[in-house]
């Protein structure tokens, strides 16, 4: 039945998923040897389990580098956000799951709304080449964009460098106002990063099994089961999109 889909995602008998260690909501934990865990590897593993395949979990550091890898024979399909810039090389699926991303604020900051960040003198602080930060160099006007590497070099580069806001995720967000008194989570959002499962763009008839797939996923509650086995705060079912 699945013949086809299996010549074009695991000719060798092995499903080889990509996954970013950076998306602590999709990677959440680690197992006993290391391996990642969360909704991400078992979606792929779901995915595996249809297909009557092995499954070999690839982790990048960053989405950046999962991206880039598209290039290579690497990874056979890959669990990441969904963007225009990446979409070049990779046939995605709709979302399976959404993160609302927002911005911190540092104690004292006279910002009060999302209208009041995109103007001159006004430095955003983000992780380089995360889903959020590919939406911002597309939106933002007038403020500046001053990038680290992850999250935690990012809270680090605000903090010392008295950057005006942080644009990150709202989970990652909460987790940090915590560790920084007197610091406000703006409310609202600027986007909701939409995690889809992406192939490479000859995969033609794989993609179109995936896109199946996470329809049906979404539908049979798949997705918020795995959300709720794992646990994960601030990580949403997204809504079904038809054709």
């Amino acid at each position: 039945m699945y013949d086809a889909i299996i010549q074009e995602l695991a000719p060798q008998g092995t499903l080889r998923a990509a996954v970013n260690l950076l998306n602590f909501l999709l990677v959440s934990s680690r197992g006993p040897q290391g391996e990642p865990q969360g909704v991400g590897p078992d979606m792929a593993r779901a995915i595996a389990d249809r297909l009557g395949v092995g499954l070999q979990l690839v982790p990048y550091a960053t989405p950046g580098e999962l991206a880039d890898a598209a290039a290579d024979n690497t990874w056979d399909i890959g669990l990441i956000g969904a963007e225009p810039a990446r979409a070049e090389r990779i046939t995605f699926s709709t979302a399976y799951v959404e993160i609302e991303a927002t911005y911190l604020v540092p104690p004292g900051s006279p910002i009060q709304t999302m209208a009041e960040i995109d103007r001159p003198g006004v430095r955003i602080g983000v992780a380089a080449r995360s889903a959020y930060d590919l939406w911002l160099k597309r939106h933002i006007q007038h403020a500046t964009l001053v990038h680290a590497e992850g999250f935690d070099a990012t809270l680090e580069m605000v903090q010392r460098d008295g950057l005006e806001a942080m644009a990150c995720l709202r989970p990652r967000l909460l987790s940090d106002a915590e560790k920084w008194p007197g610091s406000r989570i703006l409310p609202g959002q600027f986007t909701a990063v939409q995690q889809s499962i992406g192939t490479h763009k000859r995969n033609t008839q794989a993609a179109v099994f995936l896109q199946q797939f996470v329809n049906e996923a979404i539908d049979t509650g798949l997705v918020a089961r795995l959300i709720d086995k794992h646990g994960v705060r601030g990580l949403s079912v997204a809504p079904r999109v038809t054709a």
